[in-house]
């Protein structure tokens, strides 16, 4: 084979590249991937030589055959027009072995040259590697909105910082802050909303991160099924939060006219849960509990069927007593100077019955009809007589008329008193007498009668002591 001296050869790798080159790897966004191991075996760069070799000693590459000039490899060097491969070199053969040797010359300086390249791209490749591991794709949703992003936060609080998410100590998230990242991570981030609830009659703020007032209602564990709720359940809670009142279905037993009455009820008062119950509170009706408060689960609820009437009592008033000293009578003597008369008043009392029972009558006023008019007693200070006969001044015929009708033999109904002053035998028998007093003659009696009023006055006859100054 001859070659043209105006011709050049260069080895194929020079302008050919290969379909299936590893290194040359090109993403559909433009990018190259001409990293190359540095690690390539011995053989492998053994058999790239041989392959160029092969192809300049086919083409009519020639080399220096004298080793001292040899230093320097002299490729793409024609041959002289004139020399054929095969008798210039010894045959093929011999063109190869001569390659062979300057390629060999050359090893060690293309090695030298190939290991801090190497060198740079693998600490590039390193990096590259590196780089490329700390990036992570995740999914941040921010109150119920999400979004995915790329990011080389290392943990959930880095992330957030990094976004801007500010957070609260009502707010959550999931997974907890200082959580370690990865890349497909999910995060999510839920605000907290004031909730000024009303449940069941009782007051509080709560803290949500529900959305919507049923999310919050589910989030509370409140039993929404049969409830009242102020507002739909559809509603969105704002960050400002919400206003609510819930009333959960409770269980009430109403008791009125003899039955039991069991309901289901969300009522808001213990009248409005009676009402539901079909029971009607008419004129001054009520319940056990008070009909404005809330019924409770569970709770017993009698209904007080009420009457009330009025009734109107005359009723005495007592008369006073006033007692006056008179010297003329003598100690133990009362005299009435004027009787006493009682007076009078009208008094208005209220009934109340419920459910058929009639309580205690309470007073509502009174008026007075008349006035009771004073009794005036006079009240003897004189001396009292040292013997009965000091006492024959006294009207006793008076006395005894007025005690017993001057009647001797006289005994009153229980037959406790007898004679003409009423003696007690007890009293009888202190004075000396014997027997019973009815039976005594007269004479006998006035005598013993003068002796009781030298002890006592006229005291022992209260009624009709005063006959004895007639």
């Amino acid at each position: 084979m001859s070659t043209s001296q105006n011709e050049t050869y260069g080895p194929a790798y020079e302008n050919d590249q290969p379909d299936d080159e590893p290194y040359a790897a090109e993403d559909p966004q433009g990018y190259v991937d001409t990293y190359r191991p540095a690690y390539e075996t011995q053989c492998e760069i053994d058999h790239e030589i041989d392959h160029e070799i092969d192809y300049e000693v086919d083409h009519g590459v020639g080399y220096e055959t004298n080793p001292e000039a040899a230093t320097e490899p002299q490729l793409h060097r024609p041959l002289p027009p004139t020399l054929e491969l095969p008798g210039a070199f010894g045959g093929r053969a011999e063109a190869r072995r001569a390659a062979r040797r300057q390629k060999a010359a050359e090893r060690p300086q293309a090695v030298r040259r190939l290991v801090p390249r190497a060198l740079v791209v693998a600490f590039l490749a390193g990096g590259t590697s590196a780089f490329v591991a700390d990036d992570k794709a995740v999914e941040l949703t921010v109150d119920g909105k999400p979004r995915t992003l790329h990011t080389f936060a290392d943990d959930v609080n880095e992330l957030l910082a990094d976004e801007g998410v500010e957070v609260g100590a009502h707010d959550v998230v999931a997974p907890a802050p200082g959580t370690r990242l990865t890349s497909g991570e999910e995060v999510a981030v839920r605000y907290g909303r004031p909730l000024h609830l009303t449940l069941d009659g009782r007051r509080r703020t709560v803290w949500t991160t529900a959305r919507t007032v049923d999310g919050a209602l589910r989030e509370l564990g409140v039993r929404a099924e049969g409830a009242y709720v102020s507002a739909p359940r559809s509603r969105r809670i704002g960050l400002d939060g919400l206003t609510l009142d819930v009333r959960t279905e409770r269980t009430v037993t109403v008791m009125a006219d003899g039955r039991a009455r069991t309901v289901r009820t969300n009522a808001a008062t213990v009248r409005e849960a009676v009402e539901g119950a079909g029971i009607t509170l008419r004129g001054q009706d009520t319940t056990s509990v008070p009909p404005g408060s809330f019924p409770r689960d569970g709770q017993t609820v009698t209904v007080l069927r009420i009457t009330r009437t009025k009734e109107v009592r005359e009723e005495a008033i007592a008369f006073g007593v006033r007692r006056t000293l008179d010297a003329s009578l003598f100690r133990g003597t009362e005299v009435v100077e004027r009787a006493g008369q009682p007076g009078m008043r009208r008094v208005t009392y209220a009934h109340r019955t419920v459910n058929g029972v009639r309580s205690k009558p309470r007073r509502l006023g009174s008026e007075v009809v008349h006035e009771p008019r004073t009794q005036v007693v006079k009240i003897g200070t004189k001396p009292l007589p040292a013997a009965a006969d000091d006492v024959d001044g006294l009207n006793w015929s008076a006395l005894a008329a007025c005690e017993s009708g001057g009647r001797p033999a006289a005994v009153d109904s229980s037959g406790t008193y007898g004679g003409l002053y009423q003696f007690d035998a007890r009293t009888w028998q202190s004075l000396g007498g014997t027997g019973r007093p009815q039976d005594a003659p007269a004479a006998e009696q006035t005598y013993r009668a003068k002796k009781l009023y030298v002890r006592r006055g006229a005291s022992p006859w209260p009624h009709c002591g005063a006959r004895l100054q007639a």
